[in-house]
């Protein structure tokens, strides 16, 4: 999220009110993240269409147990509720309820980062990289294509929390808020999609 980013949004929400029909900006947003929805369809489709193509002579499984991944996707998934929390604040012109669901969920998506982290580093423990077959390949794509939308995610979310400290937001100017909580609800998506796929249908449909 660059410095010209956030003075674009600013323009953005200059007569953003909250009144029930959708704005520009609003379609806008819904647009854009369609298009990321559609790269993100093509990394999933590209991952079925590899084990597909080699069901009977690999193994899509990772090496390592599933618990730890589990523990991680719940902690994302949780985070949409203190964004939808900070939305709903702003809305309100609660601003103290925006700081306080911005700063919670910008931490839970750290969190969720670093353990992504650290899986990664267990499975480079169990020889399993980038390099080792198809399966690998496919995964640390699928994971760290993900893995950057968080972070971008958390930025857009920092960008927010430091202008909320400044006093930007108000009850009727706040799109940028918005944009980051339906940026964040669509990673948190994304990511059960991936989680299912990869953690989950290999333990259902082993083979």
């Amino acid at each position: 999220m660059s410095v010209a980013h956030g003075e674009h949004l600013e323009v953005l929400e200059e007569g953003h009110g909250t009144g029930s029909g959708r704005t520009m900006e609003w379609w806008g947003m819904i647009l854009f993240i369609a298009s990321e929805a559609l790269i993100f369809a093509n990394f999933i489709a590209a991952y079925l269409y590899l084990e597909i193509r080699n069901w009977n002579t690999l193994t899509f499984q990772l090496p390592t147990e599933i618990t730890y991944p589990l523990i991680n996707t719940i902690i994302l998934i949780c985070s949409s509720f203190p964004a939808h929390y900070a939305g709903r604040g702003i809305a309100k012109g609660n601003q103290r309820q925006l700081k306080i669901g911005l700063a919670l969920t910008i931490l839970m998506g750290m969190i969720f980062l670093a353990g992504q982290v650290i899986e990664y580093y267990g499975l480079f423990g169990e020889k399993f990289t980038l390099n080792e077959n198809i399966f690998g390949s496919a995964f640390f794509t699928l994971t760290g294509f993900h893995g950057l939308h968080v972070t971008i995610g958390a930025l857009f979310l920092f960008i927010c929390l430091v202008r909320a400290m400044r006093g930007d937001f108000t009850a009727k100017k706040h799109f940028a808020v918005q944009a980051a909580e339906m940026y964040w609800h669509f990673v948190d998506i994304v990511w059960i999609i991936v989680f299912s796929l990869i953690y989950l249908a290999p333990l259902v449909f082993a083979h």
